[in-house]
């Protein structure tokens, strides 16, 4: 039963992220990102997420409140960043500013994918079907396009400062990870204690910022045309 359901769980938290993964992937057609790299960085989010479960363990019998919501925020977003840094974005093949972009997404999928489907695992083993399906659906629509909105701004900032100066591309992308910080942490905030339309509220917000995110990812994409030119 435990195996069936970690698998169902699984499937559960794997299958919305790679939806999300092959949309985004549809916007880098023209020079799209070798399949390797891809998996290497969606396997590298994933990853992220038991350093980052060992670390939230730790803050929680040291900090409460908010002061412990936004450590939690902290410890994802540094991490999945790192994870970015250390798995990808060093690469060769990183040699276009929409590239930061594509695989910050990608390393935030990956972390989705493992997270969602520890969410659903325990409503699952506990026989609470239904409770286990919503919560992969909220979860789909909610806390997966959050993690994508929080590192694809990081992803953007980058993208954006790719043509600057190194200092600059370290500034820019500092900016970016505060700026996903903040916004996490927000949503978190107004998340816990929401109940219907405040719920719809909050996802109306995260879905106008991915809304925000594609525009930028489109305007990265006239910027590199641009300077080809050049």
């Amino acid at each position: 039963m435990q195996a069936t359901a970690f698998v169902i769980s699984f499937l559960g938290g794997l299958i919305p992220a790679l939806f999300w993964l092959w949309f985004w992937l549809r916007e880098d057609k023209a020079r799209p990102e070798p399949k390797t790299l891809i998996a290497s960085a969606f396997i590298a989010g994933m990853a992220v997420v038991v350093p980052v479960l060992i670390l939230q363990k730790f803050a929680l019998d040291r900090f409460h409140d908010t002061t412990l919501v936004f450590v939690w925020v902290v410890t994802e977003e540094v991490l999945k960043y790192s994870a970015a840094l250390i798995v990808v974005l060093w690469n060769r093949a990183v040699d276009e500013p929409i590239d930061a972009i594509i695989y910050m997404v990608t390393i935030a999928l990956g972390f989705s994918a493992l997270e969602n489907a520890l969410f659903i695992f325990n409503p699952f083993m506990r026989g609470e079907y239904t409770e286990a399906l919503i919560t992969g659906n909220f979860r789909f629509l909610g806390a997966t396009l959050l993690h994508v909105l929080a590192s694809g701004t990081v992803g953007a900032t980058m993208a954006l400062a790719y043509y600057r100066p190194k200092i600059q591309r370290v500034f820019f992308s500092t900016v970016g990870l505060c700026i996903a910080i903040v916004l996490h942490t927000l949503f978190n905030f107004f998340i816990m204690d929401a109940k219907g339309e405040t719920i719809l509220t909050v996802f109306l917000f995260v879905w106008m910022g991915v809304i925000v995110l594609f525009l930028i990812f489109e305007k990265v994409k006239i910027l590199e045309r641009i300077h080809t030119q050049q």
